[in-house]
């Protein structure tokens, strides 16, 4: 299978038909098998028995239902596991991204790009989400050192070996390019045309840019400190515990030189030094169970610290390659294997 195309539905009986229609006129007219991975997320309208009739009807079609409503990255990454396509390609279901433009997708991936971002110059959403938006944005691309400039749509390109070894959860989705982005990825995007809804109701709102804020810094924690978190705990800790001892000498030297009663002239002084002392050797004991886990984390499975792109071998037989080396250079190569 070359490519599969996941999408997610939730109430979006009016844009299912049109869609289908459309994704398999697109999908047509590129060399190479394709499945479409329709998923509904627990919708309560008449999505899911178009979507059962469409997958009666064409074999390329395959549709999962999901028991209730488990949310957009929930229903993305049911469609990822899967999906059996060297490239996968995940899109919105409500018709404002446009199947047209997936050829533009599978020529970067064909240059050799693992990651393709869809990148909505042109935004039909108004001004109170693409504020927001493009603010979120730019610190998204600061804070994971990815240079695109829209995270926050679901039309992307990937190739499959990168994406299976990306953990999704929570409201990650959108951030899956700044994780691959850790595997050593290369990322590219593509301009798309982004258009009103042609139906259905949006189940974006303004609550939503705070908890990308949350997000954001999830990532930017991940990127940096994933593997050593001692770094990070360890020298929070490290700083209040200087303060701590600093403060400390300094009412011990008042105690011993000058007699002064620390316990009643500098009683808060002494309590916040104690207490910054504690809260020190908690974050660095937080910093060693964190290097802790990320061993755990690599160890039993034996996850690899690298990622290899691509392996190159020869493909002539194995008489023939020894004969082209020659017979010297063939007992070095037979020394060398």
């Amino acid at each position: 299978m070359n490519y599969s195309i996941v999408v997610p539905f939730h109430n979006e009986e009016e844009s299912l038909p049109e869609l289908y229609r459309r994704l398999t006129s697109a999908m047509e007219e590129i060399e190479g098998e394709y499945e479409l991975i329709l998923v509904d997320d627990g919708s309560t309208d008449r999505t899911h028995f178009i979507l059962k009739n469409i997958c009666a009807l064409d074999p390329r079609a395959i549709g999962l239902r999901l028991r209730r409503n488990f949310g957009q990255t929930a229903a993305l990454a049911a469609g990822f596991d899967h999906a059996i396509g060297d490239v996968i390609i995940a899109m919105d279901g409500d018709l404002q991204h446009q199947p047209e433009d997936i050829p533009r997708f599978i020529e970067k991936i064909e240059e050799g790009y693992d990651v393709v971002s869809g990148w909505r110059q042109q935004r039909q959403d108004g001004f109170l989400r693409t504020f927001p938006s493009k603010i979120a944005n730019k610190m998204m691309a600061s804070a994971s050192g990815v240079a695109i400039h829209d995270f926050g749509t679901t039309f992307k390109a990937y190739r499959r070996e990168v994406l299976a070894r990306i953990p999704i959860y929570g409201q990650m989705h959108r951030f899956i390019p700044a994780m691959a982005s850790i595997e050593g990825a290369a990322i590219t995007e593509v301009p798309i045309q982004d258009l009103p809804r042609v139906g259905g109701k949006s189940h974006y709102g303004i609550s939503r840019t705070f908890r990308v804020m949350f997000d954001i810094l999830t990532i930017r924690f991940i990127i940096r400190y994933f593997s050593r978190p001692l770094h990070f705990f360890g020298g929070v800790g490290a700083v209040m515990i200087w303060l701590a001892l600093s403060l400390s000498t300094w009412l011990l030297f008042k105690k011993l030189y000058w007699h002064e009663d620390i316990f009643i002239r500098n009683g808060p002084m002494l309590l916040f030094s104690a207490v910054t002392f504690l809260g020190g050797m908690q974050f660095l004991g937080l910093g060693f169970l964190g290097d802790l886990f990320a061993r755990l984390y690599h160890a039993p499975a034996q996850r690899e610290i690298y990622n290899v792109a691509r392996i190159y071998r020869s493909e002539l037989p194995k008489n023939e390659r020894e004969r082209s080396f020659g017979n010297d250079d063939a007992k070095d190569a037979q020394s060398l294997r």
